[in-house]
């Protein structure tokens, strides 16, 4: 039997590709302590729609075999504040009642809801916590154009941040930077600040891999392209790119509406024969990146990516491909930099471009790069080797006070 419990609350549905690919692996990895048991919460959208009877208990049979007891409720979205406060209040309402049959040693709360959600339980039920911070929401929903800085959902987030910073027992970092900003401004001490940025599980990329690059110069792009992520940008840098490689081709995979690239790469002048926009299981991702030969990722670079590790930035670099970024995204700048596994823009200027080109070109004619950008991804993004071992690390100190 084990002898400690923890509950990690996920705003989020089980079948979002996030959970599949960040939230089950890490609770993979941190079941293999001896003596935790490990239960999830998710708040699942639609789930009448979307889920059967017979779904749901297959699902948890799954998850039990793996050593992780599934828990869910509805999530609620319109209209927003309420519909969030809602789901608070039914997440405590929820973990009181499943706190009859099961002490709950610690919570670990997976960004922002989630947090408030284990401070007010901790008010009923004594608790650690592990606030994993995942990001400065507040100012990412700023910077997306969702809300208005020092607006009342602003004001909230930001509040309730501050409280779990103050009151939770560890704290969990996407990059080193965001955790000398917390400790220079006197947020939490260093030694209560674990770093663990998104990693990827080398486990679903084939070690004996022979697949074919296309014959065309493909550059590509995963994700979203709205809010953070400056597509226009990606689509100049793609223009220039076709001085230098006159049969280069961009492939976007995103579960975005195709209308809205197509309507920005034909103001900017990108033939449609020259990119496709592709919506594709996640399963299905990795596979159209081994065939790529470049990849590229561009957001905003504002104070809150301090605090950002985008996903697919390991990724690119576990199928071996070099990444052309920006300056100002976590530590992704400082790792590509160093490595020399890409190139990094610290603007959008034409000449920025043409810089950037130049640098490239003489970076894919190296035959080593593609085993270097494997290693880099092996030795900073690992699953495993860096993931999992940084969380039970953080566990195992926790569990010692």
């Amino acid at each position: 039997m084990k002898d400690i419990h923890t509950l990690y609350l996920c705003y989020f549905g089980l079948r979002e590709p996030l959970v599949q690919t960040q939230v089950l692996p890490y609770l993979r990895e941190i079941q293999k302590l001896a003596e935790l048991k490990v239960n999830l919460l998710t708040f699942e959208p639609d789930f009448k729609e979307k889920w059967t009877a017979e779904e749901i208990e297959l699902e948890k049979q799954r998850l039990e075999k793996e050593g992780i007891y599934w828990s869910f409720l509805p999530y609620h979205k319109i209209p927003s504040v309420p519909a969030t406060i809602y789901d608070v209040l039914n997440g405590v309402r929820f973990i009181l009642k499943l706190s009859r049959k099961e002490k709950f040693d610690i919570f670990h709360a997976r960004a922002h809801i989630p947090l408030l959600i284990s401070l007010i339980a901790r008010l009923f039920i004594k608790s650690k916590i592990i606030f994993d911070i995942r990001g400065l929401m507040a100012e990412e929903y700023v910077d997306a154009g969702v809300w208005r800085e020092n607006s009342i959902p602003f004001r909230i987030i930001k509040r309730i941040e501050r409280l779990g910073l103050k009151h939770a027992d560890k704290v969990v970092v996407l990059t080193n930077r965001m955790r000398e900003y917390l400790v220079e401004n006197g947020f939490k001490n260093n030694e209560d600040i674990e770093v663990v940025p998104c990693c990827v599980d080398s486990s679903r990329i084939a070690v004996d891999d022979n697949s074919q690059k296309n014959k065309r110069f493909e550059l590509i792009y995963a994700g979203s392209v709205t809010g953070l992520y400056l597509l226009r940008e990606m689509g100049l840098f793609f223009l220039e790119l076709k001085k230098l490689k006159s049969d280069a081709f961009f492939r976007i995979l995103t579960v975005s509406p195709p209308d809205f690239v197509n309507k920005i790469f034909q103001e900017i002048g990108i033939k449609k024969n020259d990119f496709q926009v592709q919506k594709v299981p996640p399963s299905e991702v990795l596979n159209f990146m081994k065939k790529a030969h470049l990849a590229i990722s561009f957001r905003k670079s504002t104070f809150s990516q301090i605090a950002a590790s985008p996903t697919k930035v390991p990724e690119f670099l576990a199928v071996g491909l070099p990444i052309v970024s920006n300056s100002g995204i976590g530590d992704s700048d400082a790792i590509i930099t160093k490595e020399k596994i890409g190139v990094i823009l610290d603007d959008f200027r034409d000449k920025d471009y043409f810089e950037a080109v130049e640098k490239i070109e003489s970076l894919i004619n190296d035959k080593n790069l593609p085993e270097l950008c494997k290693k880099i991804a092996n030795q900073e993004f690992d699953l495993e080797r860096i993931g999992g071992v940084r969380y039970r690390r953080l566990y195992q100190q926790l569990l010692q006070t």
